[in-house]
């Protein structure tokens, strides 16, 4: 009797994450697109640095589900999405967004990098 009083709340709590897991997908399902429109040729489908075009490029691109991105303050994922990887000492094979990415858009990715790179 005991071991249903404790499968409820697992299954229950289980329920919960499942759900919060499904609301950050949509939260980011907008910017995921532009993701795959501008980003995964070089940094790949599975956001980690291994598109078809990084077989060919002499710096390989950043890695996107490496929890060490957390150690990236905003500013400075924000300077190389904007101005590209040049201006924060990076590849400079990183192109400029700025223009085709509005502030928000970039405010979005930011938060998006940041999901991918905790949910592995």
């Amino acid at each position: 009797m005991k071991s249903r009083i404790f499968i409820v709340p697992a299954v229950t709590a289980l329920a919960l994450l499942s759900g919060a897991a499904h609301a950050a997908e949509d939260q980011y399902a907008k910017i995921a697109r532009v993701y795959n429109t501008y980003c995964v040729q070089c940094h790949g489908i599975n956001r980690d640095g291994n598109g078809i075009n990084s077989a060919n490029l002499s710096v390989k691109p950043r890695d996107h589900t490496d929890k060490s991105m957390n150690d990236t303050p905003d500013d400075e994922l924000r300077t190389a999405i904007k101005e590209g990887g040049a201006a924060v000492n990076k590849s400079v094979l990183m192109p400029r967004w700025e223009g085709v990415l509005s502030d928000a858009e970039i405010s979005d990715m930011i938060g998006y990098l940041r999901y991918v790179s905790k949910k592995q």
